[in-house]
């Protein structure tokens, strides 16, 4: 693989994911940020940048045009052979197979951004399907067994093999990139790979965060994201209905959507929690602006090891307190800027929001501390520099976005 980081001319970046609008999440997220940072402002030795997304993704309406860079969807493997060619880096957006083994064959400069554990767990969230339970790293232990066990239960033995086979190729390949990039040192250290670094995640920076009012009578917390299994969301529900018990006035409004809305709407009514607990949908811009402005604390109750926990990070940015579960990246994140709490324990997590509803001033004190965070660490121009920083040596000069 070439070492030669002298300066391109009009340097030429691919930026390769399987995860792009119209699907939405975290990494979708991150590589529109990255990918409009790097077209809006970011230069190289004087240069402007080329940048090009390529995804398997189909538009589905999505209007690619007007994005401020090139989006190449659906291409075949000749095309795909191409834009490698053609490009100077290669950035891919997970340990993506056949891109990789492409750029590596064609010597061209590769970075890997880790979301996730694809390269040391056959499921890549390193979460043990027969009981949900976090994995203590069947993989990198060499219990192969397990692994097979696991993954078995959802699709069968043969799958299961097929999906061991492919972590293995996978590691290996990815322990030849030039730079593995890791969203949190948790992540760096689960998956223990050479050349790699940490880069956290960037979100734009809310110059007047929507202020909350101390007085929001009842106190309004909120989950913001996916409702899926993984994120611990009837933890949450738990928490709210012994808060209730003890006669607290509150509202938790669950922000998103997801496949387990419906299991969490049954839940919320059998618990007798419908006057406390609603369901606002997904969503984004001005209008997730609007549902935000009455709450005062974001809970995040994973029971998975969240890699960083990018809907957090967003609600430190706009100066809220953020509730979480130590667990992961997501522990890592909020730091000392929030509330910890241990992961499944809906005790401690009520305790936690007992804390706020019992003393209102500590959301704004703690949720000033968590914009001061996001500020420090989590800025979208940050993201772009680091990640340019990572692929050439030449100066490079970021215009903060607007």
């Amino acid at each position: 693989m070439s070492t030669d980081k002298t300066k391109p001319s009009k340097p030429r970046i691919l930026i390769y994911t399987h995860a792009f609008p119209p699907m939405i999440g975290g990494v979708e997220t991150y590589v529109m940020l990255l990918a409009q940072g790097l077209t809006q402002g970011a230069r190289v030795g004087g240069d402007d940048l080329q940048i090009t997304v390529v995804t398997p993704i189909p538009a589905r309406g999505n209007n690619d045009a007007a994005l401020p860079f090139r989006v190449v969807r659906q291409p075949g493997l000749g095309r795909l052979f191409h834009l490698i060619r053609e490009a100077d880096v290669i950035h891919l957006a997970g340990p993506c197979l056949l891109p990789m083994l492409l750029g590596l064959i064609l010597r061209r400069r590769v970075s890997v951004e880790h979301h996730g554990y694809p390269p040391i767990c056959p499921n890549g969230l390193l979460v043990y399907e027969p009981d949900g339970t976090v994995c203590s790293g069947h993989f990198m232990a060499r219990r192969y067994q397990e692994c097979l066990r696991c993954n078995a239960a959802g699709g069968g033995l043969i799958k299961s093999a097929i999906k061991l086979l492919v972590t293995f190729v996978r590691r290996w390949l990815v322990k030849r990139v030039e730079a593995n990039i890791c969203i949190t040192a948790h992540v760096k250290d689960r998956l223990r790979l050479p050349r790699a670094s940490v880069l956290y995640y960037g979100v734009p920076t809310l110059r007047d965060p929507e202020p909350f009012a101390l007085s929001s009578d009842p106190f309004c917390f909120a989950y913001v994201g996916r409702l899926v299994t993984l994120k611990g969301l009837p933890l949450l529900v738990e928490a709210a209905g012994r808060l209730k018990k003890q006669g607290y006035r509150f509202r938790v409004s669950f922000i998103g959507d997801g496949p387990e809305r419906g299991a969490l709407e049954k839940l919320v009514r059998d618990c007798g929690l419908c006057d406390y607990i609603s369901f606002a949908g997904s969503a984004t811009g001005e209008a997730l602006a609007h549902l935000i402005r009455d709450v005062t604390a974001v809970v995040m109750p994973s029971t998975w090891e969240e890699t960083a926990g990018l809907s957090a990070i967003e609600q430190m940015m706009r100066g809220r307190l953020v509730i979480a579960a130590r667990i992961g990246g997501l522990g890592e994140v909020v730091g000392e800027a929030g509330l910890l709490f241990p992961p499944g324990d809906a005790y401690a997590l009520a305790e936690c929001m007992k804390r706020v509803l019992d003393n209102p001033e500590l959301s704004q004190q703690l949720g000033d501390k968590a914009r001061q965070r996001a500020l420090a660490l989590f800025q979208q121009d940050m993201m772009v520099e680091n990640h340019l920083a990572q692929w050439f040596d030449t100066p490079t000069i970021i215009t903060p976005v607007r």
